[in-house]
């Protein structure tokens, strides 16, 4: 993990892309050794093509679990996903599309069942965020757009699973540090992830009758597509360094996350949030 600020640079446009990244992010999960702790399940990913989704990909699949990821349009990401997950022996599948359309999120949960037979595992991962100095500048457009993609979206895709998920499944959604910090430039973004805590909590309560346990993970600044795509090139170079370990995260570092909390060492935690939040508490 390096404590050197990054390149600056910028994408024009969200979602980003880790393969056009300096340096790419750390997501291939090189260094973890696995124990079989998701051997035999099957997990879809949202927004598993890049950054901390793809490290969750990799990690499940290294850990004995089949793979399918959804993602926009990001095909060359999604492609290496795939390479990274079948690297480890375990099959693969990826679904182009917008998480904020509920019939799209009706398919992938088709097709994965078509493919795979059931859904163990769902990590509600998919999200988007856009600065913007102030509330006056947010625009209905962006607004909405903000909120289909980051929390409609893991309603969506939740309700389309839950009828393929056999009881004792898991549910790991991701939040965020600006859910317990906020970010006067993410407003809409750090309200998206707000309404993920409470629909975590609310969820798993509604869930303990089948043994499906919901929990979530908080992470704080990390080194994905996101961060060049979201600001302008000179602040995504020192993404992090306000934190108090003084630099970004990587996914690799955010993974374990969860696949503990996908594997049955969590199997008395539901309702959670984990942080990974480089030292805030």
């Amino acid at each position: 993990m390096s404590d050197t600020p990054h390149p600056p640079q910028q994408q024009q446009r969200q979602p980003g892309r880790e393969h056009e990244m300096e340096p790419r992010p750390q997501s291939a999960m090189a260094k973890y050794r696995a124990a079989g702790k998701l051997a035999g399940k099957v997990a879809l990913i949202s927004g598993g093509d890049s950054g901390i989704g793809r490290a969750v990909a990799v990690g499940f699949a290294k850990e004995g679990a089949d793979v399918a990821i959804t993602y926009l349009d990001e095909h060359e990401d999604a492609a290496e996903t795939l390479r990274l997950i079948e690297a480890e022996g375990r099959r693969a599948l990826a679904v182009p599309g917008d998480i904020g359309n509920s019939d799209f999120c009706r398919e992938v949960a088709r097709r994965v069942v078509q493919e795979f037979g059931r859904i163990n595992v769902l990590v509600n991962n998919a999200a988007e965020q856009h600065m913007a100095e102030k509330l006056e500048d947010i625009s209905d457009e962006q607004l909405e757009r903000t909120f289909r993609t980051n929390i409609f979206g893991q309603f969506y895709l939740t309700r389309a699973v839950l009828p393929h998920m056999p009881d004792r499944g898991t549910i790991v959604n991701t939040t965020s540090v600006t859910a317990y910090h906020g970010n006067p430039t993410l407003v809409d973004y750090a309200s998206t992830k707000g309404a993920i805590v409470a629909f975590t909590r609310s969820l798993s309560r509604q869930l303990l009758k089948r043994g499906i346990r919901v929990n979530g993970v908080a992470p704080g600044p990390i080194w994905t597509p996101l961060i060049p795509a979201s600001f302008p090139a000179d602040k995504a170079a020192h993404q992090g360094e306000g934190a108090p370990m003084g630099r970004a995260g990587e996914p690799d570092e955010v993974a374990p996350c969860y696949i503990f909390l996908a594997s049955d060492d969590a199997s008395y935690m539901t309702g959670q949030i984990l942080h990974r939040m480089a030292g805030r508490s």
